[in-house]
């Protein structure tokens, strides 16, 4: 079917139109996203983005205009804006990285250590007893999966599974706070850079 008609049929919310463009375009936005991305995921997010910007936005769109440039042209604003969003990702784990390791004797490292580690301890009060016991021995201790089953009677999968529960629990509560970089916290906890 001819491309002017099936924008005509989207804009009136057709359904069957809609699944026929998102087919057209899928391979061709998402190569575009990923030249600039290098990531497959991101640039699948970005082309799922983009196609309910489309459906949400349909009664919206010009006929008489290049339905493909209008794509690009969102595609494009996404890749840049996610492209940013990296960049202070990454500009921000670098600088929690940076302050995190550095036990110099700066007041103002020893107060951001102290926050952080303040931060993790209320986070580890919303575990239970046995997670707190089970996560302290793998990550402060550094016992196996199996010398912890050992030393307390329960199988290699129930530790697995507590820590699972506890690395989740974390995370949880660290974004329930809008904490920045929580990978980065977890990462620091699980390497034990913190002393908790």
């Amino acid at each position: 079917m001819d491309e002017h008609d099936l924008i005509l049929r989207l804009i009136d919310g057709d359904e069957n139109a809609f699944c026929e463009l998102y087919a057209t375009y899928k391979s061709r936005l998402i190569y575009f996203a990923m030249r600039f991305l290098k990531s497959r995921e991101y640039a699948e997010d970005i082309f799922q983005d983009t196609f309910v910007i489309i459906w949400q936005g349909r009664q919206f769109i010009d006929p008489n205009t290049s339905f493909s440039a209008y794509l690009y042209t969102i595609v494009r604003n996404r890749v840049l804006n996610q492209l940013r969003d990296l960049q202070n990702q990454e500009n921000l784990k670098n600088q929690i990285l940076s302050q995190s390791v550095d036990y110099t004797n700066d007041t103002t490292n020893k107060i951001l250590e102290d926050d952080l580690s303040n931060l993790i301890g209320h986070a580890m009060q919303q575990l239970t007893g046995r997670q707190r016991e089970i996560f302290t021995m793998s990550r402060e201790k550094q016992m196996s999966h199996r010398e912890i089953a050992d030393v307390l009677g329960i199988s290699v999968n129930t530790v697995q599974e507590h820590i699972s529960v506890s690395l989740r629990i974390l995370r949880h509560y660290l974004e329930r706070r809008n904490v920045k970089c929580v990978d980065v916290i977890l990462l620091l906890v699980c390497l034990d850079f913190l002393q908790l």
